[in-house]
């Protein structure tokens, strides 16, 4: 009760403040054009950042593109690699990512066990980045915690002529890209190439990459279109690792030499190929596909992973407009089927090379997630949402070198959503809804050595209840979403020692809740304030051994702002960042990293079709905890912090023709 009491207090203070939700962003209001589904605001929390948002910095990682988006949690580790969580998604797996869906144009970035990385996401590529947080993730038959973020590359027809962009600065770094975008009566085409490379603010923490992007749509008659993409990735990131407390806060530049001495690393060379057709039905549109995605992992840590993924999927989806017995309604129905097989070998670490094999292990996965949504305006303005999204999935291994290991399991669950959409007045939206979500265990939880077979793990499952509104009025824009997620069998990672990277149990019962709130003001023609806060209150529920602890490595206070000063020529942004006190870096509650401020500064001058930019990063430079990897019981020994990065000054250049 005190905690809710403590949501409300924020929402009421906000509200007549008239948070935030840019006003760029509910102009839009997240409709998007051609050859993705449009998107409409769901009942609940959603939000959409344009490339125009983040084009004034080095925008090396999703946390670069996602800082300002309300609700996303992105904290830098080292290069590209960060941790995203929403609503607390799994907030205790310290390496890769869970608990949420990873799009690249509506398809999964995600392997067929909803594990994955976020490396292939470059966000200088994209138009825009698509943010629908817990159960408004439906409309991509998202059945997380977390929801979804789908990354969106323009095509020829939104980016015609060609781009270019150069920049660097500290460390080393150099980043490049060329795009070219080409439209006619028949069709349409874009390509970009990227490349990037940096020393890295840390020892061992060289980074390298290539990629290429690429899309072509061609109209096969009237209302009928067909879509291919092609996306190949070359991608080199030395890992410097985590450190001590101590470490972190006066020597963040070192690695730790077992790092240093095993060349610990993660290189992935992948190629994504995918189609998408769209036919226009008059009332409703059909829209279907598949993709294929083969991706080379290569792994040195404690061991060397060798992994050879296949992964391939195809879905379909139903959107119906029209009237019942004179009431407007809306139907989306859909489904999207993923399957993927993997080749996963170990080899004794020797210096970064493969020694001796020690597994051989085939993995196969399949994950079908069926979804439908219904929209009724039984009055004008008034919206009511009733929807639900059926999940199967199946894990199984077959161990080559130890067959008593070989494991299979089946999953299944139903997660229904009710929701409602009110529009008091034309700019302003108030919602609301109840949703829940189930995550099935993936291979990186049901694995886990020296236990044979698969560990007997629950699916985590977990009912949210969402209030928010979202609205442009006067000289402001706000988005603003409280929710509470009641969650059973939460699967919780926590370090055993340094050579096991994780173990996973499923607790008892837990709680989310928190407050996403971000604000635009324009305070005048040469002006315009923004903020995001989030509020994250993550703790355990009369737990056996934990009691009401609460759950590490997420802060409880989270600001950031930024304040654009000048006009479209000429720009100067001061940014700052506010952690007042660090998260737990323990279920215990023994130790917490301390809180910091962080400064920033960005500049724009825009010359014509050449526009100039400087990034500053921790001005001041400070040292501090950005992110942690969760234990039992944290000592001054524990291995676990990553620190913020390092003062570094980059700029750079973009020109259009």
């Amino acid at each position: 009760m005190k905690s809710f009491l403590l949501l409300a207090g924020v929402s009421a203070c906000v509200f007549p403040v008239a948070a935030f939700a840019q006003a760029e962003r509910d102009d839009m209001p997240i409709v998007v054009t051609g050859e993705l589904p449009i998107v409409t605001l769901p009942a609940g929390g959603a939000d959409v950042v344009p490339a125009t948002e983040y084009e004034d910095r080095i925008a090396v990682s999703l946390r670069d593109a996602l800082a300002m988006s309300p609700g996303v949690y992105a904290q830098p580790r080292f290069g590209q690699e960060v941790r995203i969580a929403i609503r607390g998604s799994g907030i205790s797996r310290g390496f890769h990512m869970r608990g949420l869906t990873l799009l690249q144009d509506g398809v999964p970035i995600n392997m067929a066990d909803d594990n994955g990385d976020f490396q292939e996401l470059d966000p200088q590529v994209f138009e825009r980045i698509e943010v629908y947080r817990g159960g408004n993730a439906m409309r991509f038959g998202g059945s997380t915690l977390g929801g979804a973020i789908n990354a969106v590359t323009p095509t020829g027809r939104s980016a015609p002529g060609v781009s270019l962009r150069l920049d660097g600065g500290s460390f080393g770094t150099v980043r490049g890209k060329a795009a070219y975008g080409y439209a006619n009566e028949s069709g349409d085409a874009y390509v970009t190439l990227t490349t990037d490379r940096s020393d890295g603010d840390r020892d061992h923490a060289e980074r390298f990459s290539f990629r290429f992007n690429g899309n072509a749509g061609i109209l096969l008659g009237e209302g009928v279109e067909t879509r291919f993409y092609a996306s190949v990735n070359h991608i080199r990131q030395d890992l410097p690792g985590s450190l001590t407390l101590a470490q972190a806060l006066t020597t963040p530049e070192m690695s730790l030499p077992n790092n240093i001495t095993q060349d610990q690393a993660r290189d992935i060379d992948s190629i994504r190929l995918q189609n998408r057709t769209s036919v226009d039905l008059g009332d409703g549109t059909l829209r279907f596909g598949g993709y294929w995605n083969a991706k080379q992992l290569y792994h040195p840590i404690f061991q060397v992973l060798d992994h050879k993924s296949d992964d391939r999927g195809v879905f379909a989806s139903y959107d119906w407009s029209g009237r019942v017995a004179g009431v407007p309604v809306e139907l989306t129905i859909g489904s999207m089927a993923r399957f993927g097989r993997v080749t996963a070998k170990q080899f004794v670490n020797l210096g970064g090379e493969r020694g001796a094999p020690t597994a051989d292990v085939r993995q196969r996965a399949s994950s079908i997630n069926s979804y439908g949504e219904l929209r009724v305006t039984p009055l004008t303005g008034f919206t009511l949402v009733a929807g639900a999204v059926h999940a199967n999935g199946r894990r199984e291994i077959d161990n080559r070198l130890v067959p008593a290991n070989n494991a299979n399991r089946s999953f299944d669950a139903l997660s229904p959503k009710f929701g409602a959409v009110w529009t008091p007045v034309v700019g302003v939206q108030v919602y609301g809804n109840v949703s829940r979500s189930v995550e099935f265990p993936g291979f990186g939880e049901l694995v886990q050595a020296p236990l044979a077979g698969f560990v007997d793990l629950d699916p985590q499952r977990a009912w949210t209840a969402e209030i928010g509104t979202r609205g442009t009025s006067g000289i402001a824009s706000w988005d603003i979403s409280l929710y509470r997620a009641d969650l059973r069998g939460e699967m919780l990672q926590f370090t055993v020692n340094p050579a096991i990277p994780a173990s996973t149990f499923n607790a008892g019962k837990t709680r989310h809740q928190g407050v996403e709130a971000s604000l635009d003001l324009t305070l005048g023609k040469w002006a315009k304030l923004r903020q995001v806060y989030l509020y994250s209150d993550f703790r355990f529920r009369d737990d056996p051994q934990y009691g009401d602890n609460r759950l590490p490595v997420v802060p409880v206070h989270l600001y950031r702002a930024e304040l654009r000063l000048g006009g479209e020529r000429l720009s100067l942004t001061p940014r700052v960042e506010w952690v007042p006190q660090g998260a737990w870096a323990d279920y215990r509650n023994t130790v917490r990293a301390p809180g910091y401020a962080m400064l920033g500064l960005g500049a724009e001058a825009d010359a014509g079709p050449v526009t100039l930019f400087l990034d500053v990063r921790n001005l001041t430079g400070k040292k501090a905890v950005g992110d942690i990897s969760a234990v039992v019981l944290a000592a001054p020994g524990t291995v676990a912090f990553y620190p913020v990065e390092r003062r570094a000054i980059y700029g750079g250049l973009r020109a259009a023709f």
